[in-house]
């Protein structure tokens, strides 16, 4: 009979399966371990922002420009001036709070920032009360409501993931959802009450690591190689973190949100909050470069079955060089992009380039993109090799198997032929007629179905037989 290219790819052999579950158990059993003992058991300090200002919702019904009055002359001498426009007065009907239901006059939002408004705008009222005369009260235009807008975003982003990915996609929301879950209930409090950020950044990173993978990939070897590599890729982040940091004599200060935590929270170690930011900022990129990895060297060993350990590695490593020339042009844009503002504000500074390029705020954005590519550069060949020793030893343990099946009499040369009235066998090469099959499969995916160059015409690609369908197999190694 012919190979039959719809099968899935053979488990692990339980060899290699033993060693997987007993390096990864342990593992995941410290860092649940970890996070129970980080667990936030409080708040944190109470922090003293003062009564917040009502907020409620409304809708423009009416907009009303005019002329803006003349300014006062100026202390220095000069003439009137006038305000900046524009002037006039928008009518609101409040939605909620004391007055729902009435019709409310604002002046039209001025300044920096200040919102565009127009009739039927759904927008976000303040209410301000004269502390001279508490029951005197005055609504202004805070801005935009953006829920509808945000929820119709949300669900075209779920429903594109889904329509693609299919279950895959669903677990990749579920992934996602994991993670928000995991930085919201566990990092992010735990650094507000105090604690150390730099191992919260590490054990939350490592928790969304566990979940996601698993979760989004499946429980397989490859996931399990993948989940090795980044794991190890964010601990050597972790140092070079630190290293880098105080070497350049980061204080964490170099952003005017960090100086503003300073004032509301001074009990937040800011440099630990710099190191906690790379760590989390680098497992985006580093689970995506890992998995790949891993899946790559489960392909190329699919696909010709006769590379060996060391020609898997530089094939993949091959793979892992492209992916990575490109990704490092990802992090620098990436963090230029959130940094646009002070990238702006400091071509404006008048100082030479060299104090610019080592001032606090651009020096920390320097050490975040290098320190973050180090660690990702440092993935390819880590997580290459172990996908590299765990498919070789699992393909060697399926060779001895099969090599024991033939000495129990299942050889060829055993059965009856056709001289002995028995059936022809299936052709067989040295590395068994299923591998063969797999590589004319993969030839055949490769080459539009023509003979690849090199090859002997006995393994030249086969098409299959008509009239059976003809589905891609899955690659990845179940457990």
């Amino acid at each position: 009979m012919g190979a039959d290219h719809n099968r899935p790819a053979p488990p692990t052999p339980p060899g290699v399966r033993r060693v997987l579950v007993a390096t990864v158990v342990p593992l995941f059993v410290l860092t649940v371990i970890a996070a129970v003992v980080l667990w936030p058991r409080d708040g944190g300090p109470e922090v003293d922002g003062g009564s917040p200002v009502p907020r409620y919702h409304g809708t423009v019904t009416r907009v009303v420009t005019e002329e803006c009055p003349p300014q006062p002359e100026t202390p220095e001498g000069g003439g009137p001036g006038v305000a900046d426009g524009p002037c006039g007065t928008v009518t609101v009907r409040v939605e909620q709070g004391p007055d729902a239901g009435q019709q409310v006059e604002t002046p039209i939002p001025t300044g920096p920032g200040a919102p565009t408004v127009a009739v039927d705008d759904r927008i976000v009222l303040v209410k301000l009360t004269d502390p001279a005369d508490p029951a005197a009260s005055t609504y202004n235009i805070a801005e935009h409501q953006r829920g509808a807008p945000l929820i119709w975003l949300a669900v075209v982003f779920a429903l594109a993931i889904v329509a693609f990915g299919r279950w895959r996609g669903v677990a990749a929301l579920a992934g996602l959802a994991a993670t928000f879950a995991i930085l919201l209930t566990f990092v992010l409090p735990g650094i507000g009450a105090g604690g150390s950020p730099l191992p919260i950044a590490v054990v939350g990173s490592a928790l969304i690591m566990f979940v996601v993978l698993y979760l989004t990939h499946g429980v397989t070897a490859q996931t399990s190689v993948a989940v090795l590599g980044t794991l190890g890729s964010l601990v050597l982040t972790g140092l070079l973190g630190t290293l880098a940091t105080a070497a350049t004599h980061l204080t964490g200060y170099g952003s005017e949100d960090a100086t503003t935590l300073s004032m509301f929270r001074g009990d937040v170690d800011l440099h630990g909050l710099l190191l906690a930011g790379i760590i989390i900022g680098s497992l985006g990129v580093l689970d995506d470069v890992t998995v790949t990895q891993a899946a790559t060297v489960t392909e190329l060993a699919h696909a010709n079955p006769g590379l060996s350990r060391l020609q898997l590695y530089r094939a993949a490593t091959r793979v892992g060089r492209a992916h990575i020339a490109s990704t490092v042009n990802t992090i620098v844009l990436a963090y230029a992009g959130a940094s646009l503002p002070l990238l702006l504000l400091l071509t404006a500074d008048s100082r030479p380039v060299t104090e610019i390029l080592t001032s606090e705020f651009l020096a920390q954005e320097i050490v975040r993109s290098a320190v973050a590519t180090l660690g990702l550069i440092a993935a390819v060949p880590l997580t290459t090799g172990l996908a590299a020793v765990v498919t070789a030893a699992g393909r060697t343990a399926a060779g001895h198997t099969a090599e024991g099946h033939t000495a129990e009499g299942h050889t060829a040369a055993s059965r009856p032929g056709p001289a002995d009235g028995g059936d022809v066998p299936a052709a067989r090469t040295p590395g068994g007629g299923r591998r063969t099959a797999d590589r004319n499969l993969a030839l055949e995916a490769l080459g539009g179905g023509r003979a690849a160059e090199g090859f002997p015409d006995d393994h030249a690609p086969t098409h299959p037989p008509a009239g059976r369908p003809h589905r891609e197999g899955g690659t990845d190694t179940a457990w």
